[in-house]
């Protein structure tokens, strides 16, 4: 009876111990994320492509940023957001959007896309677990503002398409891996 009980407990001790070590791992690896980046940087550059230049200042409503906007908000903010919490280089691309054509804005979208996977990569995986306070109300690790700078990216270029959907364009295929 005694190793009965003895050999259940251990059972449950372990199998406990397993959940919670897979609970503090992180959602992805830092290959996992950056595959994905390099995904999303695709998807975004494809659904600039899409707009025809003389339609980049569209917006569907006078208060919205133009579609242009939105696509030169998305590259601004993964350059804001490395340099601020995720240790970003200073020496980061920058435009002058009011002059920009869609040719310029693609090379800064991929160079700032860039930019976001070097900042990444340079992380090391204490920094990336490293608790901060971001926009002074929340503190969490820099690997969730890695994930909130992805999914800001996606808000942004969700916006982006249905301005393409306003226009009658298709947008480009959505690829997920």
């Amino acid at each position: 009876m005694k190793t009965t009980i003895k050999f259940t407990f251990a059972a449950l001790f372990s199998a406990t111990m397993m959940l919670f070590a897979g609970l503090a791992e992180a959602q992805t690896t830092k290959e996992e994320f950056l595959a994905k980046w390099e995904n999303g940087k695709q998807f975004t550059l494809d659904v600039l492509d899409k707009m025809p230049e003389t339609e980049l200042d569209f917006k569907p409503d006078p208060e919205a940023m133009s579609f242009k906007e939105q696509i030169h908000h998305i590259a601004e903010s993964i350059v804001g957001i490395s340099k601020g919490f995720l240790k970003g280089a200073d020496d980061a691309p920058a435009i002058e959007l009011a002059t920009a054509s869609k040719a310029d804005l693609a090379k800064f979208v991929a160079a700032t896309y860039d930019y976001g996977t070097a900042t990444v990569k340079a992380l090391s995986d204490a920094d990336a677990a490293e608790k901060i306070e971001v926009f002074g109300t929340t503190t969490v690790s820099r690997r969730q503002v890695e994930a909130l700078l992805m999914d800001h990216c996606t808000h942004h270029r969700g916006s982006a398409i249905a301005y393409l959907r306003f226009k009658g364009i298709a947008p480009p295929e959505f690829v997920g891996f």
